[in-house]
């Protein structure tokens, strides 16, 4: 998946480069004219923000989307009447986001609820910054260093979804064998498993393991996402390594929601599978 949650750009695995938007050097040009109008160099400003020198050049030139913190405080220093908060609410996170996954991320700002499981990755929502982006230097065709910075902004912007909306239920069923390959390492995953312990202890986010002996599996058919919307619709995604299928048809929702939820019992139980994450 591209970035949805796992790989180099959408929810799991496979890969999506990230391209140039208009509007992120759009957003550039006017943090530009604030911190002119401030009389600020970029070497005055950056410290203020506490970002690096190069970082607000490439903010400003449109190639790194622009983190959260750096908006507030950009739009703190530079006393822009909400100018660059609202620019920010319109730019299009196509860098490091996969084409076919961007409805889906835009859904998931206002979503009531969000229901994954993976078999292949640790959903991007999940993933720390070191285990990400050991997923993206191993990525084929290779990326470039720009190309996997945009990757993680894009990612981190994401992970904000479970501290920012408390009121947002998530669950995660994931495969025990994610944590046992040990992508990247001894040290990332211990890091990974610090991290997911770690989310667990929010009380909007439910995270359950699947045991590597099932005898019963009802997932075999791969991975599931499901979101509720604010209206209380209930819609669906799946992605392959090259494409993603945004489902709204009720039908075939409803039987994700009934593999989703036999999952949910065949699965260690909260308790169990924090157990199983802190004995590894």
């Amino acid at each position: 998946m591209a970035d949805g949650t796992g790989g180099a750009g959408a929810p799991g695995c496979g890969g999506g480069e990230p391209e140039v938007s208009d509007s992120l050097r759009t957003f550039g040009e006017v943090v530009k004219a604030f911190r002119k109008r401030a009389r600020l160099t970029q070497e005055q400003f950056a410290p203020r923000v506490r970002y690096s020198v190069p970082t607000v050049a490439s903010i400003e030139q449109g190639r790194r989307f622009p983190t959260h913190e750096f908006v507030e405080r950009a739009e703190e220093v530079l006393d822009a009447f909400g100018a660059l908060r609202g620019a920010a609410r319109h730019l299009s996170r196509q860098p490091g986001l996969a084409s076919w996954f961007r409805q889906w991320a835009r859904l998931e700002e206002t979503a009531v609820s969000l229901h994954t499981y993976e078999c292949r990755l640790i959903p991007g929502l999940l993933q720390t910054e070191a285990y990400a982006r050991t997923l993206f230097v191993n990525q084929l065709p290779p990326l470039g260093d720009e190309q996997v910075e945009a990757q993680w902004v894009a990612r981190a912007e994401r992970q904000r979804l479970l501290r920012e909306r408390p009121n947002t239920a998530f669950s995660f069923i994931l495969e025990e064998q994610l944590f046992r390959r040990r992508t990247g390492g001894a040290e990332v995953t211990r890091g990974l498993i610090d991290h997911v312990l770690e989310l667990a202890e929010l009380r909007n986010v439910e995270m359950q393991v699947m045991p590597q002996v099932r005898e019963r599996h009802a997932g075999l058919d791969g991975p599931i996402q499901l979101m509720e919307t604010p209206e209380n619709r209930w819609l669906a995604y799946c992605e392959g390594q090259e494409s993603g299928q945004f489902i709204h048809e009720r039908k075939i929702v409803s039987t994700l929601q009934m593999r989703y939820a036999r999952m949910r019992s065949q699965a260690l139980s909260l308790e169990e599978s924090l157990n199983l994450l802190q004995r590894m």
